[in-house]
């Protein structure tokens, strides 16, 4: 399963999460339930948010955009992972493992700068609520999701020219059911411990400190909550906690994986599952069950969509 120390990867075996079969079934059915929730719970946000004219604002914008980036994070690993459950083809080509990081960390890291975004649309709502709609008009919020992007597309690159200055001669075999950095890079037959350090510091100290920022911009914004705000201190109080929620969600796996030294952990596949799968099912299930007005503009469309279907029909 290894190749020869002189000859070039050219694709590489993912061990996958258990080699056990019957266990692999088991898995297969509930990861695909999973993903297909994940799909289906992301894009009736989006279509909510996009159809109704009252969740036109820039926090529903904004949320529409983590719900479109939650089905492509899920989408990345998602798929290789239910086929290695389902089949017994192992193997990623070293091109398509390579892509496979590239839109993984563009992603992730546009999620990263979205949430970012999201806190200081809160801050904005709760500070300046008479400017709010005026700071936070339709151009800026586009704007700041381009920037997430272009943050995300930076970090990738990034993070992918740094492991591709290396060599890959040697063992093909990833010890994952996806391939990512911290295993990809264990296998360069060089020594890789300056550009190990260098990941460290551009992905996971940069998590940690977004993470800490994001920590204090929230306690901020629920102090100012619980001292001044009257009117509608409920509503405020449960979207920012939402919020709060996502950010552990995504930040505190993250950094377990990618803010210390690229070592193998027992834990490191389960970390993985959660936060590349399970996560962006987490988030939606997180807003809309704590969002009264997403959960009224949802029956509102399943309404829209049960009538119109009977007009068809009759």
């Amino acid at each position: 399963m290894e190749k020869n120390l002189t000859t070039p990867v050219t694709e590489f075996v993912l061990l996958g999460l258990t080699p056990n079969p019957k266990l692999q079934r088991f898995l297969f059915v509930i990861f695909f339930i999973i993903y297909v929730n994940t799909w289906l719970g992301n894009f009736t946000i989006i279509t909510t948010v996009i159809t109704d004219r009252q969740l036109h604002t820039p926090m529903y914008f904004l949320l529409a955009n983590l719900a479109f980036l939650d089905v492509s994070e899920s989408s990345v690993n998602a798929p290789k992972l239910l086929s290695g459950l389902l089949t017994q083809s192992k193997t990623i080509s070293f091109n398509e493992c390579i892509l496979q990081m590239f839109f993984f960390h563009l992603i992730g890291g546009a999620m990263v700068f979205l949430l970012v975004v999201m806190a200081a649309d809160r801050y904005v709502a709760i500070y300046k609520p008479l400017r709010y709609m005026t700071i936070m008009n339709r151009g800026v919020c586009v704007v700041l999701v381009l920037n997430a992007w272009l943050g995300g597309l930076v970090h990738s690159a990034v993070q992918l020219g740094l492991l591709l200055q290396l060599p890959f001669c040697g063992p093909n075999v990833l010890d994952n059911f996806y391939c990512d950095i911290p295993q990809v890079i264990k296998l360069a037959c060089t020594d890789t411990h300056l550009v190990e350090w260098q990941m460290v510091f551009n992905a996971g100290v940069l998590l940690i400190i977004i993470f800490i920022i994001l920590l204090i911009s929230y306690t901020v914004i629920l102090v100012k909550i619980r001292t001044h705000v009257m009117e509608g201190k409920r509503k405020a109080l449960s979207t920012c906690g939402t919020q709060i929620t996502v950010v552990c969600l995504q930040f505190i796996p993250s950094i377990f994986i990618y803010a210390r030294p690229f070592r193998q952990f027992r834990l490191d596949k389960v970390i993985s599952v959660i936060y590349t799968v399970i996560t962006p099912m987490l988030n939606l299930m997180i807003y809309t069950l704590r969002n009264a007005e997403m959960k009224k503009a949802i029956r509102r469309l399943m309404r829209r969509m049960l009538f119109s279907g009977r007009e068809r029909e009759t």
